[in-house]
């Protein structure tokens, strides 16, 4: 290479499921070429289901259209911003600013590192879970910050500890990444945790985001921005990819505090040059979208869980049966995850997840993704039970 990469580089890999996805694409070279089927892939969480029928022709009606292929406004089109607030009125009992209090993003994860470019300068400290979303990390790490993992496990209901987060030392911090509903475990959002994080957050003066993509996928709706004061430390970070089957659409959105908004759009702003309007105008009639939607949704992803349940059962995993999410987390029932993800993939050519990539209190899980179908899924059951029964 003529010119050596920056620094900032050297504190972050390539994201793990890129690794793997370059790894299983040559293993099904391989399997391929000895008339081998391909690997059941179960690791990511990319929905394999179509947006509604309507908004992927409000896109296509919408490409068609002289005039629509220039750029577009860096805060979105007004009928994308009064969809996004009407959804967060009908669903979440919240009320937004159409003019002030929604940014739509490119995708959630654009605004993890967006908020994190904004606000951190080097030596600043964040909260970040551990097990947690790995771009917390990265994009802290980026931006020469200090990651400061705090605990989430089992017998905890994988909830923080607010005795334990007290009793750290909080000198320095400005950000905190929580996630609920909770990806990889499944711990659904629960009002009281709610009502403790923005207490803290109160009076810590930290600033706090829930990134919330997983709110309607076997769970109950909630958002952060429900409990009182919640407004003034609290920001909400949101998506179509996992609720509406829109995840290489690339549309989500941050909602709250509208100077923290104003400040993120100055980033924003030197980044990109506005969502194609198509895709806005097929997310205004995604989000549009009545019960009936979501019912159907969570109709077909709670026959999924099942069986992904029974392909733990047959692992010898403890998981807990409530829990919600695009995900089944299940414990091993010795060593360490990766070691029965490595097996299963080699030898029973089904790919789980091992929980390591979110963290060492991962270490010892797995993570069944839901975004296979019944009969690929049963198909992992086969070949994991064939394995397991003549090992």
């Amino acid at each position: 290479m003529i010119i050596e990469p920056a620094k900032r580089t050297l504190s972050v890999k390539e994201y793990y499921f890129s690794i793997k996805n370059k790894e299983i694409a040559r293993i099904n070279a391989e399997r391929a070429a000895k008339g081998l089927d391909p690997i059941i892939n179960l690791g990511i969480g990319s929905p394999d289901g179509s947006p509604s029928p309507e908004a992927v022709e409000a896109l296509a009606a919408c490409a068609h259209r002289p005039g629509v292929h220039g750029y577009q406004s860096y805060v979105g089109i007004p009928e994308l911003r009064h969809a996004i607030a009407a959804w967060y009125e009908r669903w979440y009992g919240v009320q937004l600013d159409l003019a002030s209090e929604i940014q739509p993003l490119m995708g959630s994860k654009e605004g993890i590192l967006l908020t994190s470019l904004t606000f951190l300068n080097k030596g600043d400290k964040v909260l970040v879970p551990n097990p947690g979303y790995p771009t917390y990390t990265s994009s802290t790490n980026m931006c020469e910050a200090e990651v400061v993992k705090y605990d989430l496990v089992e017998a905890n209901g994988w909830y923080p500890d607010f005795d334990q987060l007290e009793s750290m030392d909080l000198s320095g911090v400005k950000l905190m990444w929580v996630n609920y509903p909770n990806m990889p475990t499944g711990a659904p959002a629960r009002t009281e945790i709610f009502e403790k994080l923005v207490a803290f957050a109160k009076k810590h003066k930290i600033l706090l985001i829930n990134d919330n993509p997983y709110a309607f996928v076997l769970n109950k709706p909630q958002s952060i921005l429900t409990i009182p004061g919640a407004r003034e430390v609290c920001m909400e970070m949101n998506s179509l990819s996992k609720s509406h089957n829109m995840a290489g659409w690339r549309v989500g959105m941050l909602v709250g505090s509208a100077e923290v908004i104003k400040e993120v759009l100055k980033v924003k702003s030197q980044m990109d040059s506005g969502m194609f309007r198509g895709i806005q105008e097929a997310a205004v009639v995604a989000l549009n979208a009545g019960p009936e939607w979501y019912e159907q949704l969570n109709k077909e992803y709670a026959k999924r869980r099942e069986v992904a349940c029974r392909i733990m059962d047959k692992l010898g995993c403890t998981y807990d049966n409530n829990a919600g999410g695009l995900y089944v987390w299940g414990r091993v029932p010795s060593g360490e995850a990766v070691e029965w993800s490595d097996k299963l993939l080699y030898e029973a050519g089904v790919f789980l997840t091992p929980g390591f990539v979110f963290g060492s209190n991962g270490a010892r899980h797995l993570r069944i993704s839901l975004c296979a179908n019944v009969p690929n899924l049963e198909r992992a059951y086969e070949k994991i039970a064939f394995l397991i029964d003549n090992r």
